[in-house]
């Protein structure tokens, strides 16, 4: 136990905020004229998993386009776990956020008439997503970045959240660590808006410190968590041995790009859907073309005009460069990586979780929008939307009386090494294709891992892949993201799964 230092008085009681991306900043200047405090690591979303968006945001604003389309199809991918209701009334405020992200001086590409420049991704029935240049996650965040800091009622707290505090079954505060301080920040209302687990992976296209921190937060505080084994690899992560994987937008296929193998021949021909055929289908396909002997995958887009591809994606032309690939010609060698986490911490319809006091947003909520597996470029609209949810049902939530209690525990710092086992393991026994012996072999490293961890900030890390894997073991059928090689065909009804903080800890 160590007493630790009370954040200043003046902070006490306000809406607590940690994260600082699109969900988590939208959430913050709608609460606005209200007083908040937004906590995150390093500079307002500049690790954010969602500047790291390169296709673009998903919204029903063409004119052969509706939200009963994009609702649809965001239902035909989630493999019989998305919720129609939540898709319906998400796709619903598309236009209308839109509009507010232009607001807020985000500047989405349109053609010389002036209609928005709309691209095509997988699985979607028109040209929906809508994008800056190949950058678009990146231009929200600045945009809304800009607008915090020029928003007098946000103060910006630059720490790291590391426990939440529960006292008599409600938040009661957030345990924050600044450098090698930890203060107290007395309150009882607490948003996580904190991304996603892709860094428990060897293989991601996240920031390596995108390891779930938030979803073991609201675990540890009782929140129950919900369909933890749906984990969306995308297909195209450059494989040039970088950590994290550059990503290859989904964008560039849908623009005319082809995927090939080491022979040049279009694997995914005859496919229903071909190189647009849902992520999971072509993330195994171009798993299975790297598991052949001197096997390999790439993306071809030598037929395009000359120019054209570093005009349309300079942000990724610019990658390639750095890496000594000209895309005009030689195919771009491609191969999955964890990419977006469909399960999170369970929410109900304003991002309330079990927990009293605790609201999510983002990545790390399970909203019932993405099922079991995600429709591309849904995700930057789903944190818009429920950023702004969640502070309107904050908003009308009086500041809360707080406790001065200051004892607590303190996570050692991080272990690198054990991280780095957890991401091995993730990669090689949870990865795009999955069964009972990888599964339980996961089970057993992580196990025993968990006490060699113990006390320290890779806990937190171990405790998550524990019960990823944990989640993955118990469904026997093949869904969406998630395929078991020695499973079962998908069955009906369509079950989520739950798991609680007691699981790690053996007490369930």
């Amino acid at each position: 136990m160590s007493l630790i230092e009370l954040a200043p008085r003046a902070l006490w009681g306000r809406p607590v905020i940690v994260g600082g991306g699109v969900a988590g900043a939208v959430a913050a200047l709608t609460l606005s004229p209200r007083p908040a405090v937004l906590i995150d690591p390093v500079p307002i979303g500049r690790e954010a998993a969602s500047r790291w968006a390169q296709g673009g945001l998903a919204a029903a604003v063409g004119d052969d386009d509706s939200p009963h389309l994009q609702a649809e199809d965001t239902v035909a991918a989630g493999a019989g776990l998305t919720d129609p209701q939540v898709a319906g009334r998400i796709a619903e405020e598309g236009p209308a956020t839109v509009a507010a992200l232009e607001r807020f001086g985000v500047h989405f590409d349109r053609t010389a008439s002036g209609a928005f420049s709309l691209g095509l991704e997988a699985a979607h029935s028109r040209r929906r997503i809508l994008h800056v240049r190949d950058a678009t996650g990146s231009a929200i965040v600045e945009a809304l970045g800009r607008r915090i800091l020029e928003t007098p009622s946000v103060e910006i707290l630059t720490a790291a959240a590391v426990r939440l505090v529960v006292t008599d079954g409600k938040i009661g505060g957030v345990l924050i660590r600044q450098g090698t301080n930890s203060v107290l920040l007395p309150t009882g209302t607490v948003v996580l808006a904190t991304g996603g687990v892709g860094g428990l992976w060897q293989s991601t296209t996240n920031p390596i410190g995108a390891r779930g921190a938030g979803i073991v937060l609201a675990a540890r505080a009782g929140a129950v968590l919900v369909d933890l084994e749906f984990v969306q690899f995308h297909p195209t992560a450059l494989a040039v041995g970088a950590d994290p994987m550059p990503l290859i937008s989904e964008a560039v296929r849908g623009e005319g790009a082809v995927l090939v193998n080491a022979q040049g021949e279009r694997f995914m021909a005859g496919t229903p859907g071909e190189d647009l055929a849902p992520r999971d289908v072509v993330a195994r396909a171009v798993f299975a073309e790297w598991a052949k002997e001197g096997g390999s995958a790439a993306l071809d887009v030598r037929h395009f005009a000359p120019g054209a591809f570093a005009k349309r994606f300079p942000t990724i032309h610019g990658v390639l460069s750095e890496y000594g690939l000209d895309p005009e010609r030689t195919p771009i060698p491609v191969r999955p990586a964890a990419h977006y986490h469909m399960g999170g911490v369970k929410v109900d319809d304003t991002g309330k979780t079990s927990a009293p006091g605790l609201w999510a947003a983002g990545e790390v909520a399970c909203t019932g929008l993405h099922g079991a597996n995600r429709l591309a470029s849904n995700s930057l609209l789903e944190a818009a939307v429920c950023g702004r949810l969640v502070a309107e049902d904050i908003a009308g939530i009086a500041e809360t009386a707080v406790s001065q209690t200051t004892d607590q525990t303190i996570p050692a710092a991080i272990e690198n090494d054990a991280v780095a086992e957890i991401r091995q393991t993730m990669n090689r026994d949870a990865g795009v294709v999955r069964d009972e012996a990888g599964l339980n072999r996961a089970i057993t490293t992580l196990s025993a891992l968990r006490h060699k961890t113990a006390g320290t900030a890779a806990e937190d890390s171990v405790a998550l892949a524990l019960l990823i894997a944990r989640a993955a073991e118990r469904r026997k059928e093949s869904r969406g993201a998630h395929f078991r090689s020695d499973g079962t065909a998908q069955t009906e009804p369509a079950r989520h799964s739950t798991s609680r903080w007691e699981e790690f800890t053996g007490q369930s």
